[in-house]
């Protein structure tokens, strides 16, 4: 239903006049019971949370016993406020999506926003967020340690002032117009040439951290005017081509 919880700010007028948007279906098979050192059931493994490894694969480790069948859904938004707010940084949930939480879906045993409200230098000093968050979690993306602004749409204290959750992200005085810093990991991509003959598409991955690698996984939206062939693909790190498996 998208008359509650997270599922109202799910309008298509405003999800299809974004910059990006993306959605994903994910299954995958996770073991259930296992007897490998007298475990405990085990229930599915977090996003960015590395499984166990009993939840791998079911061929390789015979030490499952029951699997269940993990379906998750996922939506990804980019919204450029900062072009369309006349140079802005500011934004909230009813700019972008031209509506407001009012309460958690009755089925969802959680529910919540977070806001990246990590600190760059003394940026931090000079953020405001609305309304406060009643928690803040720390974690490590990229080997960057990150700050987000919890709200918990399952908590009853959320609404208790208000009939609904408009989160807001002010600067309390003018930014300048210098860019976003850009971020360890990220990539460029443009299309070259002309026809089947010259016609390319060239995306280049940036790692700027020191000494960490990453694992990448490139989705490539290919324009329907162009035809792709496999045996042209070619993959270039650190000025050597590495050979397709």
């Amino acid at each position: 239903s998208l008359q509650a919880g997270l599922a109202v700010l799910l309008k298509a007028e405003r999800l299809f006049h974004s910059s990006y948007h993306s959605q994903a279906v994910h299954i995958r098979p996770v073991c259930r019971v296992s007897m490998r050192l007298g475990l405990p059931p085990l229930t599915s493994p977090r996003e960015n949370q590395k499984p166990p490894s009993t939840c791998l694969s079911l061929v390789q480790d015979a030490s499952c016993l029951a699997v269940s069948w993990e379906l998750r859904q996922t939506l990804t938004v980019v919204f450029d406020s900062f072009s369309s707010g006349q140079g802005k940084k500011d934004w909230s949930l009813f700019r972008m999506f031209s509506r407001t939480l009012t309460d958690a879906c009755p089925l969802a045993s959680q529910s919540k926003v977070y806001v990246d409200i990590s600190p760059k230098n003394k940026e931090n000093e000079l953020l405001e967020v609305t309304p406060p968050p009643a928690s803040v979690h720390e974690a490590v993306v990229q080997g960057d340690k990150r700050t987000y602004a919890v709200y918990d749409l399952l908590s009853p204290s959320l609404f208790n002032t208000s009939r609904s959750l408009n989160v807001q992200l002010k600067w309390k005085r003018p930014q300048d117009s210098s860019e976003l810093p850009t971020p360890v990991l990220h990539a460029q991509r443009y299309v070259s040439g002309y026809g089947l003959q010259t016609g390319e598409i060239s995306t280049l991955v940036y790692n700027t951290h020191p000494y960490r690698a990453f694992p990448v996984l490139l989705l490539e939206t290919v324009p329907w005017y162009l035809r792709l062939y496999v045996h042209t693909l070619t993959i270039i790190t650190k000025g050597k081509e590495n050979k397709p498996s």
